[in-house]
């Protein structure tokens, strides 16, 4: 139930009887990216922004200037009872919001999943394409500090420290815990989170003991298709769940970097060298020679962002998910059967299979 709606020009807000804001419609100004967190007791929509009123304040949102701070007193609006509204003191005489030019949004993370992608704008907000069969492209409202594709569900870190998961429901695994979290990897049926002490929390299936918490000092995490592997704060990694091909086996040494394919597991060194270890039956842990700063482990591929900027790819390429790529990235997400990269400029490329929209030509705008 809401108690207090406004539409504007292309684009409506909403304050629900929880005090949720909530907006919907145009984003050509991040209009509709209503901020979370608080209580919120009223809403007014103009043409490119926002404003809603707390209890005590005003927060505004999208293509203008919030309002500059100015005292203010709340009374009761006689025409809506128990809506509270903000008056200005007659001694005070607030200025008009300039006008501001919009900051272009660009993207700032993109994570490639089974048959889907979802990727983290410049202001927070997510964006998901592709295969939706489950809801897992339908990305909630809210800001957003970090994002992870699973195989048919989605995990993103709130700024607020909270994991949201969304998609298939099976096994639990949309049903993260609570806490304050650092990092989250979404895997096949299964979830894990990095909390603020260190130790990591998992949700989802657990067939394999690939959900199982575990305690001590680590700095990352990332989930496969059925293991889980973490990064000690000492750089050496630990691996738990289906130990087939031996995809749980770390390597000993110190690592900067991880990240799981379907059934395999890659790690990267201070060095700028990818270690990969596991399944190998497409060639995906036999990793190209060069000096790398990022890596990605997919469903049968994988790859890693060369430090000239470029992306070289190895394992399965039946449908052109490893391809080398020339040009500037900052980041790589190595999927299912396709690959989608961060360019320099905060655009999104991808390659691989297209079946269900998941790797257009031509990623979708920020």
């Amino acid at each position: 139930m809401f108690v207090d709606v406004s539409a504007g020009s292309w684009h409506s807000c909403g304050v629900r009887e929880s005090g949720e804001l909530e907006c919907w419609g145009d984003e050509t100004y991040d209009q509709s990216a209503a901020p979370s967190g608080g209580r919120y007791l009223a809403v007014a929509a103009g043409t490119r922004h926002g404003c809603a009123m707390r209890e005590r304040g005003v927060t505004c949102w999208g293509g203008r200037r919030p309002p500059p701070a100015f005292s203010q007193t709340v009374s009761q609006h006689s025409s809506q009872p128990g809506i509270p509204s903000v008056t200005q003191p007659p001694t005070v005489d607030p200025p008009t919001p300039d006008p501001m030019t919009p900051t272009p949004t660009t993207y700032t993370a993109v994570s490639a999943g089974g048959r889907h992608t979802c990727a983290l704008r410049s202001t927070g907000t997510i964006a998901c394409w592709g295969n939706n069969t489950f809801s897992q492209s339908n990305a909630p409202s809210g800001a957003f500090t970090a994002i992870s594709a699973g195989t048919w569900h989605t995990c993103a870190l709130r700024n607020t420290g909270a994991i949201t998961c969304w998609g298939s429901s099976n096994d639990q695994r949309t049903a993260a815990p609570a806490g304050t979290f650092t990092a989250v990897g979404a895997g096949g049926q299964h979830g894990c989170g990095l909390l603020s002490s260190g130790a990591i929390d998992c949700w989802g299936d657990n067939v394999h003991g690939q959900s199982n918490d575990q305690s001590g000092s680590f700095t990352a995490v990332s989930s496969g298709e059925f293991h889980s592997c973490a990064l000690r704060s000492v750089g050496t990694i630990l691996c738990w769940g289906n130990s087939a091909s031996m995809r749980t086996s770390a390597p000993s040494g110190s690592f900067t970097a991880i990240d799981m394919g379907g059934s395999h597991s890659c790690a990267l060194n201070s060095a700028g060298a990818i270690s990969c270890w596991g399944l190998n039956t497409s060639g995906q842990t036999t990793v190209d020679t060069g000096t790398y700063t990022a890596v990605s482990g997919g469903g049968e591929h994988s790859c890693g962002l060369l430090s000239s900027g470029a992306i070289s790819c190895w394992g399965l390429n039946t449908n052109g998910q490893a391809a080398d790529q020339s040009g500037s990235f900052t980041a790589v997400s190595a999927g299912n059967s396709h690959t989608c990269a961060l360019n320099s400029t905060g655009t999104i490329s991808c390659w691989g299979s297209n079946s269900n929209g998941q790797a257009p030509a031509n990623a979708p705008a920020p």
